[in-house]
């Protein structure tokens, strides 16, 4: 897999490299929280009794989730973007992922399953073609 498809916010995807994307994005933060949960040594479902000795663990992976969702937005949004452009919008339309519910079911109906812009459009020539 080319890594400027995570790295840079130019150009069109097919839904196929968008898919395989996301998915990769999603089995590599799963292994880096397990790999953080088993270095803190406990893990996100303890309970936050604090006299149960795990939820200090787990409050010290819970302080460490933000800076792992903060490393991953950064890839998520190039692939993002890059498969809005191929359906012919700008990149800022990755933002709707924040209106709850409706925004993470439209990026799924329009990026995952619609096919993108026939031939060239602003953001670059068709993926699909030749």
């Amino acid at each position: 897999m080319d890594m400027s498809l995570f790295t840079s916010f130019e150009g069109r995807i097919n839904r196929q490299k968008w898919w395989l994307g996301v998915i990769a994005l999603m089995v590599v933060s799963w292994i880096v929280v397990i790999v953080i949960g088993m270095v803190f040594g406990g893990s996100m479902i303890t309970t936050m009794d604090p006299n149960n000795p795990d939820a200090a663990a787990a409050m010290g992976m819970m302080s460490v989730l933000p800076i792992i969702l903060l490393v991953f937005l950064w890839p998520l949004l190039a692939v993002y973007t890059k498969r809005w452009h191929d359906r012919g919008k700008d990149g800022v339309w990755s933002f709707i992922m924040f209106v709850p519910l409706i925004g993470i079911v439209w990026i799924i109906i329009e990026c995952g399953f619609l096919r993108g812009t026939e031939g060239p459009n602003l953001y670059g020539n068709d993926p699909l073609a030749g």
